[in-house]
């Protein structure tokens, strides 16, 4: 199967473009939560954060009396639910789903918040 060297950048071009589709069509909201749901005056719409990458590669030629040749792609998505949109007549509110990540943070934070007024507990008593 031989490539002629002035169409593998068109070759590598078109197997970007499909990778990026097939990566984009898959990186959703309702890929991780489904359509929108609607009861009565009440529209639950899902949010998500989704981020995708792909790559790609090329080659041709070789070392000196050998034959060329190349190829490459990969991709990749991941989306993860963040919350949901709650629409009723008098207006729409954001509803975050905490994930483990973000109690990990909270905790964190809250540790120290503490450390530093201790501190600040400690360094006064002393100034006494």
């Amino acid at each position: 199967m031989g490539m002629e060297a002035g169409n593998q950048p068109e070759l590598v071009d078109e197997l970007l473009e499909r990778i990026g589709k097939a990566v984009g069509q898959r990186a959703q909201a309702s890929a991780v939560f489904g359509e929108a749901v609607r009861d009565g005056g009440l529209t639950v719409t899902p949010v998500a954060r989704a981020r995708f990458g792909f790559g790609g590669g090329a080659g041709s030629g070789g070392r000196q009396g050998e034959v060329g040749s190349g190829g490459g792609g990969g991709g990749g998505a991941a989306v993860t639910p963040i919350g949901f949109i709650e629409l009723r007549e008098g207006g729409a509110t954001f509803k975050r789903i905490m994930s483990p990540t973000d109690w990990a943070v909270l905790v964190g934070a809250a540790s120290l918040a503490l450390l530093a007024v201790k501190r600040l507990l400690v360094s006064a008593q002393r100034a006494r």
